[in-house]
């Protein structure tokens, strides 16, 4: 039996990119169209070499999760990198005090890196077996720029352009300041446009102000009958007794947990019956050791899993490993922005955005070993903003 592969050496990249034809959200810092502006925006890559000539890597996560990496990561050089649940649990201690943060990039690398040591993709080496799996078209924030999404109109017609395309599902993501009357109407306009032929989402990203005000938005998409609603007012999504009250007053489900991290928070708000499908996220619940953890608790409730974007190979072996889950988020699309916050750092022909779905509005999942995907480490060396190494 040959030796494990240790670990030897791990980088940290910096890297900035820009998009075009998006400029921020003034309350938020949103990306938001606005023909004619440029944003950059800073990346990370993420690289974990072995002694056995094997490397594992990702590109995600956010400024906050590399922060926490001095504290960590110097003590990995020398591990097993095949360790993944000995190192996911070292971490989850070592960061408590940190929202745990960094140790989601740490173990999606991990995973990259044990694929490629058996020569197989992440999704068989958790056991899964689907290899497509349907979208919705998940939007932007609302903005007030002609040919975008500045009315409850316009929200309407893109929806009507998603389900020509072949989506089978559509979320709202709607203005981040906007009287409710006009939130309501934005609800109305697209259940009455396109309801009854796709699936119909709301994430109002905790924007409203006050749980009467989610109330009557709750009420709406009973109206229309969509099919979940999300983070519904300011408590910033992690009151699970506020979402039990909104639960019981309101017949459209919840889903809920995207602001909660880890295993042990998703049961407890599970248990206080404050939502109706589980939200799962890759890059902040512990990577895909973290996430498998969550699928496996909700089925136990008998509960479905939703994994949250942005989109992304390491969602897609993720899903194809989770029966218990719908639908792939295509975040976030426009009728006339690209899709963002991806960098633009594939070489191999994978990518996300608005038309990136088959016919069916599927997407499928990379058969390459570990992620499945190449990463353009030319182009990540050469936007460079500074590199940290630890060995």
């Amino acid at each position: 039996m040959k030796d494990k592969p240790k670990i030897t050496r791990i980088e940290v990249h910096q890297f900035d990119y820009q998009i075009k034809e998006v400029g921020l959200e003034p309350h938020l810092s949103l990306p938001i169209y606005e023909p004619g502006s440029v944003i950059t925006r800073r990346d990370h890559a993420l690289r974990i070499f072995t002694d056995a000539g094997v490397t594992g890597e990702y590109v995600g996560g956010r400024a906050t999760d590399y922060a926490s990496f001095p504290m960590f990561a110097q003590r990995l050089v020398g591990r097993n990198a095949l360790d993944r649940e000995g190192i996911y649990n070292d971490l989850k201690l070592t960061l408590r005090q940190q929202a745990r943060f960094g140790m989601s990039q740490v173990d999606i690398a991990l995973w990259d890196l044990a694929g490629k040591y058996y020569g197989a993709p992440i999704y068989e080496l958790l056991g899964g077996n689907r290899t497509s799996f349907p979208c919705y078209a998940s939007t932007y924030v609302g903005d007030d720029q002609p040919g975008g999404l500045s009315s409850p109109e316009a929200y309407a017609d893109f929806a009507q352009q998603c389900l020509e395309m072949g989506y089978p599902g559509f979320k709202i993501h709607p203005w981040v300041e906007t009287p409710i009357k006009r939130h309501l109407a934005l609800i109305h306009a697209v259940g009455k446009q396109v309801g009854g032929k796709m699936d119909l989402m709301l994430d109002p990203f905790c924007a409203p102000k006050t749980f009467g005000e989610a109330l009557k938005i709750g009420w709406a998409c009973d109206e229309e009958k969509l099919f979940w609603w999300e983070d519904p007012f300011r408590d910033g999504g992690i009151s699970a007794f506020a979402h039990r009250k909104l639960r019981q007053l309101v017949k459209t489900p919840l889903l809920q947990l995207e602001h909660l991290r880890g295993l042990e928070s998703h049961v407890d708000f599970i248990v206080a019956d404050g939502t109706d499908f589980v939200r799962g996220d890759p890059d902040t619940d512990g990577g895909i050791t973290g996430v498998m953890k969550i699928a496996h608790a909700a089925e136990g409730f008998g509960l479905d899993v939703e994994l949250h974007a942005p989109a992304g190979p390491e969602r897609r072996h993720l899903m194809a490993a989770i029966h218990n889950s719908n639908y792939y988020e295509m975040a976030l699309v426009h009728p006339k922005a690209p899709i963002v916050p991806k960098a633009p750092v594939f070489k191999d022909g994978y990518r996300d955005g608005l038309d990136a779905i088959d016919k069916n509005g599927c997407v499928s999942v990379p058969s390459g070993p570990g992620l499945g995907v190449a990463y353009d480490w030319d182009y990540i060396i050469k936007h460079s903003a500074g590199m940290v190494v630890y060995e």
